[in-house]
Parts: structure tokens; sequence; C-alpha cells
């Protein structure tokens, strides 16, 4: 049978498929001892690890599974993988695209109007007795905004169109794109043009701080981030001070540079609202995601064309 690794919790459908495949080795519940003791007798014995996008696959723990024929991406983020090394060693990459575009979209959007109509505050309000001793302050308007999105990929996209009801909308990226939106070069310019700046980008190595001290002195005093695209992409330092001293008006955050451990500074400020990295965590796309996963794996058993890889076998 195939032996997997899996390198952390899944929902118990896409648990049980993984079980109906092969041997699985829940490598996230193992202490390094157990994990050493287990490489050097059954090393030789993994041919996939299943994994999700925020943890990838360590470089030292691939190199170190000479019959590793697939790590399998439950996410679309990739950039915990080192693809040159896998490419190197002839393992694939697979992550699970689309299914996640429109559920991360509106969880976009929702962040928005949660930040500038305050709901996490308005909730709180009525639910502890304050509105009998007088109405909540006023919130800000989402309609007329001019919306800014890092990124125009599958999810950017999906953003932009949904923005366009709410507002003007640009973006920036390495090219322009044939789409009805204003093109910037930069992040800054975009910035500076913006109310709302929202992160859609892949992470990368070019990407790592992008939206640094000077993008947010561009979004300025009344400007607001989002990001829903992942934690390195912003420098949480200058977004915490940019914050503290209102440099911005607020950030709406749904990933974070050490998550699940979130900064006390951004935890504490009036002017965030945060969610749990729960962009794609809807029933109907977890499902959908988890058979993603399986596809490639069973392509892979199969000897078949995997049905997304980033990098093929």
């Amino acid at each position: 049978m195939t032996t997997i690794l899996q390198l952390c919790p899944f929902s118990d459908s896409l648990e049980a498929a993984l079980a109906r495949r092969g041997t699985v080795i829940r490598w996230h519940e193992l202490d390094d001892a157990l994990r050493s003791a287990w490489l050097a007798e059954h090393a030789s014995d993994v041919r996939v690890v299943a994994t999700g996008g925020h943890i990838g696959c360590p470089t030292s723990l691939m190199t170190r599974l000479p019959k590793l024929a697939l790590v399998a991406i439950n996410g679309v983020g990739y950039d915990r993988v080192d693809l040159e090394v896998a490419r190197h060693h002839g393992v694939a990459v697979t992550t699970t695209p689309d299914v996640l575009t429109d559920d991360v979209a509106d969880l976009a959007i929702g962040l928005i109007i949660a930040l500038l109509r305050d709901l996490p505050r308005a909730d709180r309000f009525v639910r502890e007795g304050a509105w009998l001793a007088g109405n909540l302050p006023l919130g800000r308007r989402v309609s007329g905004r001019r919306f800014g999105i890092v990124g125009l990929g599958r999810i950017g996209k999906a953003i932009a169109d949904r923005l366009a009801a709410f507002g003007p909308v640009a973006y920036s990226g390495t090219t322009a794109k044939p789409v009805p939106y204003a093109f910037h070069a930069d992040a800054a310019s975009l910035a500076r043009d913006s109310d709302v700046l929202i992160v859609a980008c892949a992470a990368s190595p070019a990407t790592q701080g992008l939206i640094d001290a000077a993008v947010l002195d561009a979004l300025g005093p009344d400007g607001y981030l989002i990001n829903v695209a992942r934690g390195s992409v912003v420098d949480e330092v200058a977004l915490s001070q940019a914050l503290a001293e209102g440099r911005i008006a607020g950030a709406a955050l749904d990933v974070y540079a050490d998550e699940p451990r979130v900064t006390e500074a951004l935890i504490t400020s009036a002017r965030t609202v945060l969610a749990p990295h729960i962009a794609s965590a809807t029933v109907e796309t977890r499902s959908a995601m988890a058979d993603l996963v399986i596809a490639n794996i069973d392509a892979l058993i199969a000897g078949q064309p995997l049905p997304t890889p980033v990098v093929a076998p």
C-alpha cells in the first residue's frame, strides 16, 4: 500500500479518504524523537506527503524521503515548498486551485464591510447592553470608495469583479491584463490612489514584505488594508506601527506571518478586524478541495496525469 505522511489535521472526510488509499502516518502528532526513529526505518516507504498550504513540506523532510513522488497540498499556496528542490528530486507538487476562489473573494468583501462599518464592535455593543446608554459611533461608507487590489490572479480578479459594484477598482501586478480596471506598476502607486487596499497576490520571495511602511504611508491615514493572501506579504511590524500611530485608518486580516500566533499589537488594536485564516473555510469549498487532493493522489497511484500540478512529475 501507498504510505502517506500527513503533516497537519484535515477534515474527517479527507482523512478517511486518505486512509482508504494507503497507510497514513499522522506526522503532526509525532514528536521529534518518534519522527527520527520512524524515518530511520521507513523513509523509503513514503510516496505521498499530504499537507496544507500554511505548512507546505520542509526541504529537510523532502530530501530524506527517497521514494517521495507527490506533495499534495490542500490549498492554493505553495510558498512553503521549495519547488526547485522538488523538481530536482522528481517530486510532483499539486494544489487545489479555482475551487476556493469564490469563498476567498466573498470573505474579502465581508472583511471590507466589517472593517469600515465596525461590525465586530456593533455586535459587542448590542450583546453587552451598551446600546441602552446611547448609539454606536458612526462608521464609514463602503460604496464609492476607491479599491486597489494587489495581485490580479484568479482570486484578485474575483474580488475586483465583486467590488466593481461598490466603486472604482484598480490593481497592481507584474504586467497589465486585459481587464476593465486601471493598472499600477507597483503597490505604492496603487496604494496612493486607493481608499481600500486588498492584498490578494501569491506569496513568494518577490512579495515578501511587499506591503511595507512606504506602501502603508502611501495608503494614508484615511486608508484601509485588507489581507486575504499570505501573512508574509505584509510587514507586520510596519503595519502595527502604522495602526498605532494612526498612519492608516484600519486593517482587516485573515492571514498572519506566524499563524496561528498573532502579535499582541494586532490583537489589542482598536483599528483591526481579525479572522483565523477562514477564507476557504466553508463546507462546500473544503469538500471540493479534499476531492482535488484525492484526485491528485489517485492519479499518481494510477500513473495518470495529475489534475492540478504546480510541479509536474
